[in-house]
């Protein structure tokens, strides 16, 4: 399932938000952004990698980046939801071991009463 979500993720990514960042960036390729070590230029980061040139790719870095923030966004997503929920039975389960209904007018009264509040009827313990 995790590796599902990272590939679903990683396409998110490259086919739709990168060429997006790229196009508000001025058609920057994100892929090719990268500082040759041996001191020459190259156009494209294949180049370098052919001419066996070591290379700091931080274009793919901001890519990974990007990736592991929309991952790290959707768990948060997932994980506030699941709270909500777990609070939402907690409260209930919490009401329902506090509260208990009267045999005889049929009120909501404290499980602790001994008496109804309501019609004042001894109640049972």
């Amino acid at each position: 399932m995790g590796g599902a979500f990272n590939s679903l993720v990683t396409s998110l990514v490259e086919n739709i938000i990168m060429p997006i960042l790229s196009l508000v960036t001025g058609k920057i390729d994100f892929s090719n952004l990268f500082i040759a070590l041996d001191g020459n230029t190259y156009k494209t980061l294949a180049q370098a990698q052919k001419a066996g040139a070591s290379t700091i790719n931080y274009g793919l870095f901001v890519t990974g980046l990007l990736n592991f923030i929309i991952v790290a966004f959707v768990i948060f997503m997932i994980v506030k939801a699941m709270n909500k929920l777990r609070e939402k039975t907690e409260k209930t389960v919490e009401e329902k071991t506090t509260k208990k209904i009267c045999p005889y007018c049929q009120s909501e009264i404290s499980i602790q009463a001994t008496r109804c509040p309501h019609c004042t009827s001894q109640l049972e313990k």
